[in-house]
């Protein structure tokens, strides 16, 4: 129970930190007036390039942030709990592959959109896809069933992937989820010790389920003989 304590502590550290920036940085400008929008993602501008490290911590309105918060929060947990061996190199992966996506390709289908991505909805997709896959790809019965958790929570934002929402940066949820695959993908053989844990139904004796009668119940006493067919 102790290590779960502080396998569960450990989990939401990081978290709780990217939170506590996003809503300062918000708080922030809402006090003071200053506008980090421009610290976005412009896509193929050298200006934007900054946006790949800072867009994820800045947001539109309340609703916009408060939106973000809670799914960025417990898939980030859920990552760092379940799959520690990976987490951390995982989170960056789809954090810059996501950044890096958006900028290169971001507005293609519409050029005169010229606008700057910002939000962590693109690293939420991202984190959703990594653990939906992982659970394919690696097909433990934790991934499993957390994969159909995720699914059940979020399947809800598979519309964000669609081109053409006025105001929705879709090519952050697009390449977002891309990332989160490819990253699980990536990973798939690196087993967490959990993982190797199998449940203890699974550890019976496979002797003990297949024998429905004593050992030598059918065995002639008197001679033995084998038989090769």
């Amino acid at each position: 129970m102790e290590n779960v304590k502080k396998k569960f502590v450990n989990s939401i550290r990081y978290p709780s930190l990217f939170l506590l920036i996003m809503w300062t940085v918000h708080i922030v400008h809402n006090i003071t007036g200053i506008e980090f929008a421009y610290w976005g993602i412009k896509p193929r501008d050298i200006v934007g390039l900054k946006g790949i490290l800072f867009a994820p911590f800045i947001h539109g309105d309340w609703m916009h942030l408060i939106s973000n918060s809670a799914p960025f929060f417990i898939l980030m947990s859920l990552m760092f709990f379940f799959y520690p061996k990976v987490a951390k190199k995982s989170f960056i992966l789809i954090y810059v592959l996501t950044g890096i996506s958006v900028w290169l390709v971001g507005g293609i289908l519409d050029l005169s959109r010229n606008s700057f991505h910002i939000g962590a909805s693109g690293v939420v997709y991202g984190m959703l896809t990594f653990i939906f896959w992982s659970g394919i790809f690696r097909r433990s019965t934790i991934s499993i069933v957390l994969s159909l958790i995720v699914t059940f929570l979020y399947s809800g934002m598979l519309i964000g992937i669609f081109p053409n929402q006025e105001g929705i940066s879709w090519e952050s949820h697009l390449f977002g989820a891309i990332a989160g695959m490819f990253v699980s993908y990536l990973y798939k053989d690196q087993i967490e010790e959990d993982e190797k844990k199998q449940p203890e139904w699974i550890h019976e004796s496979t002797e003990e389920k297949q024998n429905y009668f004593p050992p030598n119940t059918f065995q002639d006493p008197q001679k033995e003989k084998r038989y090769d067919v």
